[in-house]
């Protein structure tokens, strides 16, 4: 395997568990919201939702972005 191959795989992987983590995260802040009691509590689980939507479509993207390779002249 190439190094080139191994970096693209990796970055693929990377890109791939971000989005799985603010899934999770998402997950957990709506499992957090639903069985609050507290007006705090149910705040924190809305943030936490918020960041991992955020993390779920801005992350990867800009991962991507930085990774991209320079065009070919």
């Amino acid at each position: 395997m190439s190094n080139d191959t191994r970096k693209a795989r990796n970055r693929f992987l990377v890109i791939t568990l971000v989005r799985v983590a603010g899934t999770a995260g998402a997950l957990f802040g709506l499992l957090l919201f639903a069985r609050a009691h507290v007006v705090v509590d149910k705040v924190l689980g809305i943030a936490i939702v918020l960041a991992g939507l955020y993390m779920i479509a801005v992350v990867p993207r800009a991962l991507a972005h930085k990774w991209r390779s320079p065009p070919e002249p």
